[in-house]
């Protein structure tokens, strides 16, 4: 399938499975994939590593000193992209449990969402890139060609989390993450800077009931209408 060099946005709430639906339609369609959620957990860990992240609260002014500097950036291996901080691959440690609790309040600094902004902008300077995040299609691409907001009920998306969460060995309840997906959701929707929001022009995936295969085939639906495309690959997810 023809499909033009354009940059697909995906927001939506915490554990729609944002990421592993992006992901998919990259290796799919032959796009770029990019993890703006990943930036700010990668801000977070660098935070948490340097101690002015801690006890709940945050040094904003010490946070963006060790921010500015940072090295953070994608590599492809093998077929996925994943985050590097240096030589350092920080995959495993930014979807921790402690990054997942300071995440939030971390990506509503800003400086923060300026410096991250700035860095998307520039991963996506060739086009043919698709980004998942919380403001991609109001704030960072809104002029994005195709953009996507996905939402499930509340409770699937807190049994999805503590699934993932407890095959890593994290040791967590179900209560504790329901309840943090619940202050996540209310942080991002309220927050003063770029909050979680639909876009007008964003199409609405809810996939409470939806397998990763039946995603991709609406994915396909939608880029054939969308762009007048006749021929169907084959899928391989």
């Amino acid at each position: 399938m023809n499909i033009p060099d354009i940059i697909i946005a995906v927001d939506g709430y915490s554990s729609t499975g944002k990421s592993t639906f992006a992901k998919l339609i990259a290796t799919e369609f032959a796009f770029l994939y990019l993890d703006s959620g990943a930036m700010y957990r990668g801000v977070t860990l660098a935070g948490l590593e340097a101690g002015v992240i801690a006890d709940g609260k945050i040094d904003e002014a010490a946070l963006l000193s060790v921010m500015q500097p940072l090295d953070l950036h994608f590599c492809q291996e093998d077929g996925a992209t994943r985050l590097y901080l240096g030589a350092r691959c920080i995959e495993k440690e930014i979807r921790g449990w402690e990054v997942s609790q300071y995440v939030s309040p971390v990506s509503a600094i800003a400086a923060v969402r300026s410096w991250v902004d700035d860095k998307l902008h520039a991963f996506a300077a060739g086009g043919r890139v698709i980004m998942d995040g919380r403001d991609i299609g109001t704030t960072v691409f809104p002029n994005a060609e195709l953009k996507i907001f996905m939402t499930a009920d509340e409770q699937v998306r807190a049994r999805r989390r503590y699934d993932e969460l407890a095959a890593k060995g994290e040791k967590t309840t179900l209560e504790e993450v329901l309840a943090n997906l619940k202050d996540r959701d209310y942080r991002d929707s309220h927050r003063e800077t770029s909050p979680l929001r639909q876009a007008a022009d964003a199409y609405v995936l809810d996939n409470t009931h939806m397998t990763l295969h039946e995603e991709v085939v609406w994915m396909l639906g939608l880029l054939q209408g969308k762009f007048g495309l006749l021929e169907s690959p084959g899928l391989k997810c």
